[in-house]
């Protein structure tokens, strides 16, 4: 377990936002984001520490790495689009985007492995099947924005997170319109680089929202793969 000073942000102990690197991920993280996901990121490493704080097999996880990607989970939305590529799903782009990031503030404390497990973290965040049989840092990223999205009856939370936890820190750290600009982030991606968002959690928006959405489907190529060649 990191042995990081720890402080109460929105009445949750997490590790003290003003160590440096907090302080870093925070500004990078509102830099990159609306307001509004802002808030998502910020909820989503509250609710992922309660959770994780409860669950005896998470107690050891590396903190710091936690924090960091529950805290830069969705730059790959970025507004100014400078972390947005062309051709990755936007999971993809936050990933590499806190990579980055790492390599930039933090290179000599975060290895290749530490690294990694913050990449993990972020890539699997809407794969919470996969993401839950991973290391405990993923895994705690990946219930905090589960219990977000969902709220505290969400199953993968395990009943871990109460009603009044959950909007002890939504009151707090306010979700802003956060449905409307979610679905509207979703369609953009959508609309601007429609061949990354086949088969990802963006496809569902594509499909109902967006005119003219068409990606390619890898399940249909891999089952027409399969019946061609048998």
């Amino acid at each position: 377990m990191s042995t990081l000073p720890t402080r109460l942000y929105a009445s949750v102990t997490v590790p003290n936002p003003n160590t440096p690197l907090i302080t870093s991920a925070l500004a990078f993280s509102k830099t990159h984001s609306t307001p509004t996901l802002h808030n998502h990121m910020i909820r989503s490493w509250l609710f992922g520490t309660i959770i994780a704080d409860k669950l005896p097999t998470l107690h050891s996880r590396d903190r710091e790495a936690h924090s960091l990607a529950a805290i830069l989970h969705d730059t790959g939305f970025d507004p100014t689009g400078a972390l947005i590529s062309n051709d990755k799903c936007f999971e993809v782009d936050g990933a590499n985007a806190a990579v980055a990031f790492l390599e930039n503030e933090a290179k000599e404390t975060y290895d290749l492995h530490r690294r990694q497990l913050v990449w993990d973290a972020i890539t699997l965040h809407t794969a919470i099947h996969i993401a839950l049989h991973k290391e405990a840092e993923v895994v705690a990223t990946a219930m905090g924005i589960a219990a977000h999205l969902m709220g505290p009856e969400a199953p993968m939370t395990m009943g871990l997170l109460t009603q009044m936890e959950y909007e002890g820190v939504v009151m707090e750290v306010p979700r802003l319109g956060l449905k409307d600009e979610f679905g509207e982030a979703m369609c953009e991606l959508c609309r601007k680089k429609p061949q990354a968002c086949g088969g990802s959690i963006a496809e569902k928006w594509g499909e109902k929202y967006v005119p003219g959405f068409a990606p390619e489907k890898v399940i249909e190529r891999l089952e027409e793969g399969i019946e061609r060649l048998g």
